[in-house]
């Protein structure tokens, strides 16, 4: 019965990772497929490796998780800064900054899905990784290697699978993105533990420097490019 169980929701999983794919990314279907991974050995080991790093168990304890402070008042940071640069990219890709679904944050799972689906822009303007196919598949590789964030996992794998069948030209940036991701997640500290809203001041550039990033992906043609 528990292998039953098992291939069930696994094949639940790959029908949310396919409705992502073909919705090119629809932001309700990676929830969906963030929610099918609750209350699974994937997402206990992601947050027992969550717990494992430094300052992680306290972040998930207290369920950190200020407010956004208002865009314009980020915008009017110093240029350069992690607040400025984050509104300059919401703004110029007409993002909304509250995207992601409201989840019951008094539980372990959904606080970190929260936590991540908060952050992920963030993410992107600190790693500068751009928000095309290849660029996405890089910045998931961080987290994904950093905690094994099941979603990210499997989309990236998903992701690989579909281009090399179906898009083969482009299949040499995607796996070098990843790549690329892969290398920041190992040698940098950890992204998703990081109190970015206790720093919007900060330079973009301070941030990596305290996160050991030290390459960026800015100037790779899967770099991030702000309209």
């Amino acid at each position: 019965m528990e292998r039953f169980q098992q291939s069930l929701q696994a094949l639940r999983e790959l029908g949310n990772v396919v409705a992502v794919g073909r919705s090119g990314g629809s932001l309700d279907k990676i929830g969906d497929l963030a929610e099918s991974f609750l209350d699974n050995p994937q997402m206990e080991q992601c947050i027992a490796r969550f717990r494992s790093l430094p300052g992680g168990a306290e972040m998930m304890d207290e369920r950190y998780q200020p407010k956004h402070p208002d865009l314009d008042d980020l915008a009017r940071m110093a240029p350069g800064s992690l607040g400025h640069e984050y509104a300059k990219l919401i703004r110029g890709f007409n993002y909304d900054p509250e995207f992601f679904r409201p989840r019951p944050v008094d539980v372990a799972d959904q606080w970190l899905i929260r936590r991540i689906a908060s952050t992920h822009d963030i993410h992107h303007v600190v790693s500068g990784f751009g928000t095309d196919k290849e660029g996405e598949s890089g910045v998931l590789a961080i987290t994904a290697s950093q905690i094994g964030f099941a979603p990210y996992v499997s989309l990236n794998h998903a992701a690989q699978l579909s281009i090399y069948r179906f898009q083969l030209p482009r299949y040499p940036a995607v796996s070098r993105a990843i790549s690329h991701g892969h290398t920041i997640g190992f040698t940098a500290a950890p992204f998703c533990t990081a109190r970015w809203e206790d720093g919007w001041k900060l330079p973009v550039q301070e941030w990596r420097q305290r996160l050991g990033v030290i390459y960026p992906a800015d100037r790779e043609s899967y770099g991030l490019v702000v309209p």
